[in-house]
């Protein structure tokens, strides 16, 4: 932790001395707000689910339906996200995320039924998704110098809005209700709006002074392979990921480990997360071909998975603990998206196609998961699942790690 001092310091100590510096630390003030609200809906839910169905009652049909939502409005945003951002400005485009983002986190707490509650949740996660999407490029835009320092520390922030609300999901619907549990997150959000209308301002004074008044273009990024390995390592982590938060919980309870024991086993494997986004940025930017780093998470993941299919009350929070390694292909592949684009188009580009495709893809393994288990009634086949996803990411990366750009790819296909 004592990175994060030294990190903020490196980028705030010079900014009162020129105006432009101020409006840097305004953008990384916004973006790191937002960030720790990027993931708090689905983990602040995941550990909540057994009591929420007992309430509003619904099965694992709707179970499935509420894991696989995060990846699908995830998806969604991204394939719209990028477009949102030449349009609007990526600046007034993440204002509406933020204010999409508070409005679904808040309501959905009031849901009196699972349709509205999967209605309302995919309100908050569009929100998310969007801000998935247009903070990659808001990074290559205000600080293309110091890309992995800044990578470092808004996915810092997005583990650690990862890692907290399944700590304290349970503890708090027990004091306060689950309905509390789920609302109280909406605050974060909420305290992103101010920074993000300063932003937005800045920004317009910015082009109005003529500095830069064109929207950067969309690249056919879709026509590199580039691209295609990105869609896989980032697509399969994410499926991974939450598949495991979905349904990680619901495996010990099925094997007679406490509700509590599910929500900390959560928190560990994001909490894991957490801690690689020191490392992974940095692999990402320190090495040519980070390629060999992956192939160590992958080991880790077919280890922990192996653990919690086999021993999953025997060191259920090793095995958590090395699934959560496996993931640290996640901040990796988010640095990559500006490791390996030359400007800021490009990075808008690759991040809302990777990223949008990715998710669609991985929006499929929380119900594939359920459907698996419910058809043969253990969890062979659902795991099995999860080894294969494994090895696919593994593959992607092969691809994306190699050491080129986007830009120069797309030029020797045209």
């Amino acid at each position: 932790m004592a990175q994060v001092p030294s990190l903020l310091t490196s980028l705030v100590r010079p900014t009162f001395r020129h105006p432009a510096r101020r409006g840097k630390l305004l953008v990384l003030v916004a973006i790191v707000i937002f960030s720790l609200s990027l993931r708090a809906a689905v983990t602040s839910l995941t550990p909540l689910l057994g009591r929420i169905s007992a309430d509003l009652q619904f099965g694992h049909a709707i179970t499935g339906i509420l894991g696989m939502l995060p990846t699908l409005m995830f998806g969604i945003a991204g394939l719209v996200g990028a477009g949102l951002g030449r349009r609007f400005g990526l600046e007034v485009a993440t204002l509406a995320a933020v204010v999409i983002t508070v409005l679904g986190t808040g309501l959905r707490a009031l849901s009196s039924d699972a349709w509205s509650l999967i209605v309302l949740s995919g309100v908050a996660l569009f929100g998310m998704g969007l801000g998935n999407i247009l903070i990659p490029p808001l990074v290559k835009r205000y600080f293309g110098d110091r890309i992995a320092a800044v990578s470092t520390i808004y996915i810092l922030f997005v583990q650690l809005g990862t890692t907290v609300p399944a700590a304290v999901a349970v503890p708090l619907a027990d004091a306060a209700g689950w309905r509390t549990s789920l609302a109280v997150w909406a605050l974060i959000p909420l305290m992103a709006v101010l920074p993000w209308i300063g932003v937005v301002r800045q920004r317009r004074r910015h082009v109005a002074d003529g500095a830069d008044n064109v929207s950067p273009p969309r690249l056919p990024v879709w026509r590199s392979p580039l691209a295609w390995g990105l869609v896989l390592m980032f697509g399969m982590t994410s499926l991974m990921t939450y598949s495991l938060f979905t349904w990680m919980p619901e495996v010990l309870t099925a094997a007679g480990s406490s509700e509590s024991l599910g929500g900390l086993a959560v928190a560990v494997f994001s909490g894991v997360g957490f801690l690689a986004t020191f490392v992974a940025p940095w692999l990402s930017i320190r090495f040519a071909n980070p390629f060999g780093f992956v192939v160590l998470f992958g080991v880790c993941m077919l280890i922990g998975l192996a653990g919690l299919r086999w021993a999953p009350l025997n060191g259920t929070l090793a095995w958590a603990l090395l699934a959560g390694i496996g993931v640290s292909s996640f901040p990796m592949s988010l640095t990559l998206i500006n490791v390996r684009t030359r400007t800021s188009a490009g990075s808008a580009s690759l991040s809302g196609f990777g990223q949008g495709v990715g998710y669609l893809i991985a929006c499929t393994g929380p119900l594939l998961f359920g459907v698996l288990h419910d058809a043969t009634g253990d969890w062979d086949v659902p795991f099995l699942m999860l080894v294969v996803a494994c090895l696919v990411m593994i593959a992607g990366a092969w691809v994306i790690c190699r050491p080129r750009y986007l830009e120069d790819t797309l030029a020797a296909e045209g």
